[in-house]
This record gives C-alpha cells, sequence and structure tokens, in this order.
C-alpha cells in the first residue's frame, strides 16, 4: 500500500510539473505571436545561448547592439531612422521571447534530472520525457534558425522556417500535456466505452493541427492583410487568384489569397465539426466528465473562431492577433482533453 501511495504521488508530482511546463510554453507562443506581429523578431541579430541571457548594460552597450542591428536588412529596407528607443521597444520583445524560452528549457531540463536522480520517474514515461528533451533542444536551434532566414537579403522570415517554428512548439506542448493527462487522470479503458467519440476527437485533433498550420504560413507570408472582409473575399465567395502562381504547388504555402482562403475554410469547416459532435454527443454520454470536455472544446472552439473573425475585420491588431494564436493552443488543449478523456472508465453524474 505505502509503494503504490509513492508511487501515484510520483505521477502527482511530475504531472503537475509538466502542467507548469504547458502553461509556460503557453506563455511562450503567446510572446512568440506578439513578437512576430510588432516585427520585432529580427532585432537581435545574432545567437549568444549563453551570454545572450543578459541584455546590454549601460548606453555603449546599447550602442553597440544597435549598430549590428542597424547592418541588419531589417533596419536598412525597413526601419531606416529609427531611434535608438524605438530600437530598445522591439529589441525587448525578442529578448524577453528568448529569455522566456531559456526559462522553460530550465524548468523542463533541471527537474528532469532531478526526478531522475530520486528514481521518481514512474515507469513507462522516461522515452518520452527524453522525447521532449531532445524536441526542446531542436526547437531552440530552430528558433535562430528561423530567425537567421531574416538576416540575409529578405527582411522576413521564411515562412516554411516560421510554420516549422509553430508547428515544432505546438508538438511538444502536446507531449507534455498528453503525459500530464495520462499521470494526473490514468487512463482505464471501460468495456462500454464510446469508440465514435474517440474517433471524432481523432479527426477533430487533425483538423485542428492542419488549420494551425495553415494559420502558420497566413502569417509567415502576411496573408491576414490580403482580404479585411468576412465572409466574403473581395466581394466573392471564391475569390480570384486562388492558383495564379507557378509551379501550382506553391500556391499551397506562397499564395496569400490561397492560403487565407483555405485557413477560412478549415477553421469554418472545424467549428461545424465541433457543434455537430456536440449536437450528437453531449446529452448522450453517461460521462460527467466527457460532457465537460465537450462544453470546453465547444467554448474554445467559438472563442477561437471568433478571435479570428476579429483580428480579420480589425486589420491584424497586435493585442487581437496575439490571442488568436493563443486561443489555437486552448483550442488544441480542449481536443487533447477529450481525447484523453474517452479513454476513461465511466464517471457519472
Amino acid at each position: 500500500m505505502l509503494v503504490e501511495r509513492g508511487v501515484e504521488a510520483d505521477a502527482r508530482a511530475v504531472g503537475v510539473w509538466l502542467l507548469a511546463c504547458c502553461v509556460t510554453l503557453f506563455a511562450l507562443v503567446m510572446l512568440g505571436g506578439a513578437t512576430r506581429l510588432t516585427e520585432s523578431g529580427l532585432s537581435i541579430v545574432d545567437w549568444r545561448p549563453v551570454t545572450g541571457v543578459l541584455p546590454p548594460i549601460g548606453e555603449a552597450a546599447w550602442l553597440a547592439e544597435f549598430d549590428r542591428y542597424r547592418d541588419s536588412p531589417q533596419y536598412q529596407q525597413v526601419n531606416r531612422g529609427m531611434s535608438l528607443d524605438e530600437f530598445r521597444t522591439i529589441f525587448w520583445f525578442e529578448y524577453g521571447h528568448r529569455l522566456l524560452a531559456r526559462a522553460l528549457g530550465l524548468l523542463f531540463a533541471l527537474p528532469l534530472a532531478w526526478f531522475w536522480w530520486r528514481r521518481r520517474i514512474p515507469a513507462g514515461t522516461h522515452g518520452p520525457l527524453l522525447g521532449i528533451l531532445l524536441l526542446g533542444a531542436a526547437q531552440g536551434y530552430m528558433g535562430w534558425y528561423m530567425v537567421k532566414s531574416g538576416l540575409v537579403d529578405m527582411p522576413r522570415v521564411s515562412a516554411y522556417r516560421l510554420a516549422a517554428h509553430l508547428g515544432l512548439a505546438l508538438l511538444i506542448f502536446a507531449a507534455m500535456l498528453r503525459l500530464a493527462l495520462r499521470l494526473l487522470r490514468p487512463r482505464r479503458t471501460a468495456a462500454d466505452h464510446d469508440s465514435a467519440l474517440r474517433r471524432f476527437s481523432r479527426l477533430l485533433l487533425a483538423m485542428v493541427a492542419l488549420t494551425i498550420l495553415y494559420g502558420a504560413f497566413v502569417a509567415g507570408q502576411r496573408a491576414g492583410y490580403a482580404y479585411n472582409t468576412f465572409p466574403l473575399m473581395a466581394g466573392r465567395w471564391i475569390p480570384e487568384g486562388l492558383l495564379v502562381q507557378e509551379p501550382l504547388w506553391r500556391n499551397l504555402f506562397e499564395n496569400p489569397t490561397f492560403l487565407q482562403f483555405v485557413h477560412r475554410c478549415l477553421a469554418i469547416a472545424t467549428l461545424a465539426i465541433v457543434l455537430a459532435g456536440w449536437g450528437s454527443w453531449r446529452f448522450r454520454v453517461a460521462d460527467s466528465r466527457q460532457r465537460r470536455a465537450l462544453d470546453l472544446l465547444l467554448g474554445a472552439a467559438l472563442l477561437q473562431v471568433s478571435l479570428g473573425i476579429a483580428t480579420l475585420l480589425l486589420y491584424v491588431p497586435v493585442s487581437l492577433g496575439t490571442l488568436h494564436q493563443g486561443g489555437a493552443v486552448l483550442l488544441l488543449s480542449a481536443v487533447l482533453l477529450l481525447a484523453h478523456e474517452c479513454g476513461r472508465r465511466p464517471t457519472l453524474g
């Protein structure tokens, strides 16, 4: 009995720690959105994983940092004539983003080492935790790889690298959240569990992932500024210019009109699936936790679509654009929670 309690305590401790990492990563994704929307991501033109922890201290250090920035394409082509005070503003956004990323790395790596040393890692989670650690290391490099693409000729990061950077962040988030749920709410699959609801959650997860991916390309290609009306685009349901680029595959990732149109369609289709699923199962399932998960899913989907439309109509303000990016994480979390609850023994009530 004492051994069982010890195992449960370890699982709870590791699960709570992973949830703390998820909350931090959520904040990091939000800050990353604000950094992109304020065009601050290219303000720091080098990558110093250790010495870069400290910001410039003193006027001379700030002037040296500013001189490095003035050699960059963004200053030369976009921000020529920017003052030192204006530079400080965009610098702090990027610096804060990098500092929080480093903090998250420590928040994950140091407790992991401690849990491992104390042999408190629950059975079956050693491999997943090491995998998340490796993904985190890869994400650190991916962030710099993305920034570097905007420091050569064009003062804009590669949309492909931006999508990879965001996608990897959400993959890490999903891995941590799923593992945390597994530890805090162990699955005990029942014979009468609703397999149809589980299939629904998997379909929804694929739709949400695809919608987020296209949202990343919309951000990378600045397609959110192309059409700022809803539901029509330039007065049409299907806008002109969807397939104007050659070869045709480039439209999938580089044509702002195509990107915004597909992102809209995916978002509306995702909401329709959520509404259909909620209407089909909300009052049929006996499991109270599944019902709450369905309610959270509906709320997250309605919030995210509302934020997306508002962001579009108001010409992508920083505040709404940042909230919209955070809303994507909340929607992803709701889908993962529902998928997890589909594998638990029903809780009546």
